[in-house]
């Protein structure tokens, strides 16, 4: 019996951190608030028509000229040590992966955000994704980010969710997840997405209508704000945004993972006695 691979794909920003990830360290360290830094970017994306995750990048490199603070990867990674988790995130990726293991599956972690890749990869959970997809700087031959590398928009996210199906993992691969396959890496009935808000409307609802499961978190007392995500449909389950032992979001992804399990395995038994049929009665090898 073939192992069950279950891919989940997180959002980051106030999916698995209480915020914004530059609202943590990187505002802090060029003197501003939130407020200010983000009331910038969107005055700069108003007035140019601009996308807004370029609007945002652009200002992070403006801002760190006029403070003289460089822009480089080890600076944002720095910043990563920053970002503040919901309640159970830190211990959430050990414990969904020995409840997969014990059913014999296994799990691998996605991160697809809007978010700074530099900075996810200083946060102490970076070491649990098998692939971070996030927007990333080119640097100059200083090490000074001068312009961006990969910019991924809302939209752009939902490729990412056909590169995990087909394995054509390395962003660069075109070819491969242009391609028509008839067999899937991961299938997308073994896709969980995890989101909060409007901007993963698209990638939720590619999960749910391919038959995989999306689920949608609002903060701890603030129910409404998803309330539009269930009016409409696009997910399968709503909760807290609460990682912690025994909460309802631990128990509908476990949930998932066993229903997957026992799903793949009655097609493996299926399809093994039908084959022991025809091999018994037809001669058929």
């Amino acid at each position: 019996m073939a192992k069950t691979t279950i891919a989940i794909m997180y959002d980051f920003d106030k999916t698995l951190s209480t915020s914004d990830m530059q609202n943590f360290g990187f505002i802090n360290k060029l003197g501003m608030t939130p407020n200010e830094f983000w009331g910038e970017t969107s005055k700069l994306t108003e007035e140019n028509h601009m996308d807004k995750i370029l609007s945002y990048m652009f200002m992070m490199v403006k801002k760190s000229k006029e403070k003289n603070i460089p822009l480089t990867y080890e600076f944002l990674n720095e910043c990563g040590k920053d970002v503040i988790f919901h309640n159970g995130v830190l211990t959430w990726f050990e414990r969904i992966n020995e409840y997969a293991s014990s059913l014999g599956a296994n799990v691998e972690h996605y991160i697809i955000s809007s978010g700074t890749t530099e900075i996810i990869m200083g946060t102490p959970i970076a070491k649990y994704f098998k692939r971070i997809y996030g927007c990333n700087f080119l640097y100059d031959e200083n090490g000074i980010a001068i312009w961006p590398s990969l910019s991924i928009n809302y939209t752009q996210k939902t490729q990412y969710i056909f590169r995990i199906a087909k394995g054509a993992l390395d962003v660069t691969d075109d070819d491969s997840v242009n391609m028509h396959m008839e067999e899937k890496a991961i299938p997308f009935e073994n896709m969980i997405y995890i989101g909060d808000g409007l901007t993963d409307i698209p990638c939720m609802k590619i999960v749910k209508d391919a038959g995989g499961k999306s689920i949608a978190l609002y903060p701890q007392g603030s129910e409404e704000k998803v309330k539009n995500l269930v009016k409409d449909k696009r997910i399968n389950f709503v909760c807290a945004a609460d990682y912690q032992k025994n909460s309802s979001l631990e128990k509908f992804v476990k949930a998932m993972i066993q229903s997957r399990c026992i799903q793949n395995g009655l097609k493996d038994i299926e399809e093994s006695q039908l084959q022991s049929y025809l091999k018994r009665n037809l001669g058929v090898k």
